[in-house]
């Protein structure tokens, strides 16, 4: 990326957060530290970084709760740190709209690649332009979704899952397909898919349990039908 960008790295453990400090600062990101919840939050009030690395498992107030408050007031992309067994904590921090997960122990290296794909797709697109169906609007540079004129408050893989489902109308896709295209992966949980479905349903569906907009294909994946 052509600007430097700032990483908050939230982690009570002093190794992992030098480790994935030298990463990232090898990587070219500048990058903050935080031991707690508190003092994450309160960093990220005051100096509004462009993605935050948070380790679930902190003292005090818990990387979940941390999400959670975060994505009250802010869309800055977060990627989760998780242990190998936290399957439920995982999937929970995805629904709180967390926008990756590596999973401990972990690669630095594979963590600060992620950063690096989360940060280029939040970065504005080079190019101006509007997706619109109905009452539903994208603007691509600008990454702002609208419904009916209210901001959708979307997280980056959120908006790139709507981008790409309003770009390919009537596509039948299955999850792997949509981990590759969106997310980018080879590889990975296909749960990630389904709960930024849902949490996409939430915020266009007129009646999230019976969606029209973003069908589900049993024994594939999800169709987006046009309004």
């Amino acid at each position: 990326m052509a600007d430097v960008t700032t990483v908050l790295v939230v982690d009570d453990d002093l190794t992992v957060r030098d480790v994935v400090r030298r990463y990232l600062e090898l990587a070219g990101h500048q990058v903050a530290l935080a031991d707690n919840g508190e003092d994450a939050l309160a960093w990220i009030a005051a100096h509004k970084p462009d993605l935050v690395v948070l380790d679930l498992m902190l003292p005090g107030i818990s990387g979940l709760e941390v999400c959670q408050r975060l994505r009250a007031t802010s869309t800055v992309p977060v990627v989760m740190l998780t242990a190998l067994g936290e399957e439920e904590n995982r999937i929970a921090g995805l629904q709180l709209g967390a926008d990756d997960y590596v999973t401990k122990p972990f690669s630095p290296r594979e963590l600060a690649l992620r950063v690096s794909s989360v940060l280029r797709r939040a970065a504005p697109a080079p190019l101006a332009g509007t997706i619109a169906d109905g009452d539903l609007e994208l603007d691509v540079s600008a990454r702002r979704a609208t419904r009916g004129g209210t901001d959708l408050s979307l997280t980056t893989r959120e908006f790139d899952l709507l981008a790409y489902f309003l770009t390919h109308p009537g596509e039948a896709c299955t999850r792997e397909h949509l981990l590759e295209k969106v997310w980018g992966w080879d590889f990975g949980d296909q749960s990630t898919v389904t709960v930024h479905v849902r949490r996409l349903r939430e915020k266009i569906e007129t009646t999230p349990a019976k969606p029209t907009r973003i069908a589900t294909v049993w024994g594939v994946g999800y169709r987006y039908d046009r309004a």
